[in-house]
């Protein structure tokens, strides 16, 4: 048989190489027509009927179920606070020295002895002077004096890591510290550390 009165040859020809029609094969057209129908089947299923969940409403789903999670364990570490003790673990008071380099020192400087915020090296403590008094404080925040509500943000432990730093901060001696706070209800404060 001549190459030119080849029925499987198309005419087109591109550098020399010709093109053949072959018929693809059963299986391989089967498949594409299966495809075909799992897409119409899934379309229908999910977005026609709103049978099953799409991918947005399994992330509300996840949300839920993780929020009332998060929920539990928030409400289980502020039941407990009045019991918390200040850590003791050199590499716990590190992490929330480094916690409180990032986040506190902006306002309570790295020294701790208060810019915006009020000096935490002095035994006058507006808030309380226990340690979970400033638990309470880093976990609720004061909005209303611009300190933020810190629960939202940090993980309880790393609360718990930033108060017992804290603690070790009183009656350090820093450079130029804020004077104490003059508000009614400050209390000296007591060191566990002595």
């Amino acid at each position: 048989m001549n190459e030119e009165s080849d029925p499987l040859l198309l005419d087109y020809e591109a550098d020399g190489i010709r093109e053949l029609d072959n018929k693809l094969p059963r299986w391989w057209v089967w498949l594409f027509y299966l495809t075909i129908g799992f897409a119409g089947v899934y379309l229908a299923y999910y977005h026609v009927l709103g049978s099953g969940h799409v991918m947005a409403a399994e992330y509300q789903a996840e949300m839920k179920i993780g929020n009332a999670i998060k929920g539990a364990s928030m409400a289980r570490f502020e039941s407990g606070i009045d019991a918390l003790e200040p850590s003791k673990d050199q590499y716990v008071i590190s992490q929330g020295q480094q916690t409180f380099a990032n986040l506190c020192a902006p306002c309570h400087r790295a020294d701790g002895g208060g810019l915006v915020g009020p000096n935490l090296t002095d035994d006058y403590w507006i808030h309380g002077p226990k340690f979970a008094d400033n638990v309470k404080t880093i976990w609720n925040g004061v909005p209303e004096k611009g300190m933020i509500t810190w629960k939202g943000v940090l993980k309880p432990d790393q609360v718990l890591a930033v108060a017992s730093y804290i603690y070790t901060l009183r009656g350090t001696k820093p450079t130029n510290p804020k004077p104490p706070e003059s508000q009614a209800g400050a209390q000296p404060a007591v060191n566990v550390y002595e």
